[in-house]
């Protein structure tokens, strides 16, 4: 069908310009034959990793339309720290379990992955946290490399989103006095494959400075921290080419970072359900989960506790963003007061 209006510019000069529009197009390896419903897929995961960036200042908005903003989503999310006798209260007389996201929650977001490393008091407090309360820690990353930077074996681990799960030899739970640490791997049967993926994007991104990909075991994270702005669609799209090979394997995005994980119905809310299962917690009316994260994948924990009604969820966020969280946290600074200030509350409520 032609086009009747001279200022009406076709499908093929559109998608002609934006990929000379994107530096080192060349790495899109076939970009000029996406449709445009693909071209639409790659720009909402752009903007949602954008969206996601906690540093990025948005010029169109006032400091003082921002700073509104902020207020008015306080109203709703307030403060863990300023409502923490509010909270204290609901907690009493209930079994409390801690479930804490590992970057961006206990370790600041940094550019090298590899380097996100806990301040020493944060350590200090986690670890008086897992002398109180079954804790946990859920994260996207390895299980072994998140136990690498952490090092308390009284701790359970969820790595992988959740899908790499393992417990302390000396089981708390109450209910089943079993000494058998606990293990759960429920997507053993994906390792050939992301590891075939992971092989296949080192590979493809090793085009685009900066880009480096993150081997989680049972997940892969694409990251785009330390990429030029400019050139982060065409890196999406090159991941999105690779996946395509693959409809086992599904995409998400994050803080950013592009998630590849497995197509089975498991993420940080199933991990969060199993764990108070293991211990003993699945039907009980008296147990108060905690649950501290920073990102889009901690929203499932969070949904988990809110149609539970029990316990609470708390976001890590400075900008006001869509939540199922009750409360927040602006940074691990705060995280740290929070977990330290709930030991002194155990404390004093036991003496």
């Amino acid at each position: 069908m032609k086009n009747h209006e001279s200022n009406v510019v076709g499908p093929d000069v559109m998608l002609i310009a934006l990929a000379a529009s994107i530096p080192n197009a060349a790495v899109l390896g076939g970009f000029l034959n996406l449709s445009s419903s693909q071209i639409k897929d790659t720009n909402n995961w752009i903007d949602s990793i954008r969206a996601s960036s906690p540093t990025r200042t948005r010029s169109s908005s006032s400091s003082s339309d921002n700073q509104d903003k902020i207020n008015s989503w306080m109203l709703y999310h307030p403060s863990a720290l300023n409502m923490f006798d509010q909270i204290a209260y609901n907690m009493k007389g209930k079994k409390i379990v801690t479930f804490l996201d590992y970057d961006g929650t206990l370790s600041p977001i940094v550019a090298d992955p590899d380097k996100a490393f806990m301040t020493k008091k944060m350590r200090a407090t986690l670890k008086d946290i897992a002398r109180h309360f079954p804790t946990a820690i859920v994260t996207g990353r390895c299980r072994d490399k998140v136990y690498s930077f952490v090092k308390l074996a009284q701790l359970y681990y969820a790595g992988s989103h959740g899908m790499d799960i393992k417990g302390p030899t000396k089981s708390r739970t109450p209910n089943k006095g079993n000494d058998k640490a606990l293990l759960c791997q429920p997507a053993s049967k994906f390792l050939p494959m992301i590891e075939e993926v992971y092989k296949i994007l080192l590979e493809k991104t090793k085009s685009v400075p900066g880009a480096k990909v993150e081997n989680n075991k049972f997940c892969l994270s694409v990251h785009f921290r330390c990429v030029d702005e400019k050139c982060w669609a065409a890196l999406a799209e090159q991941v999105r080419l690779v996946l395509n090979e693959y409809p086992k394997l599904k995409l998400t995005q994050g803080r950013k970072v592009l998630e590849i994980r497995p197509t089975i119905k498991w993420d940080k809310g199933k991990a969060l359900e199993f764990l108070l299962e293991s211990l003993g917690y699945d039907n009980s009316n008296d147990v108060f989960p905690i649950y501290i994260g920073d990102d889009r994948t901690d929203e499932d924990a969070f949904k988990v506790l809110r149609n539970r009604g029990q316990g609470i969820g708390i976001l890590v966020s400075r900008v006001p963003k869509d939540t199922e969280a009750s409360y927040t946290l602006k940074d691990p600074a705060e995280v740290e007061q929070f977990l330290r200030r709930l030991v002194q509350w155990k404390r004093s409520s036991t003496q």
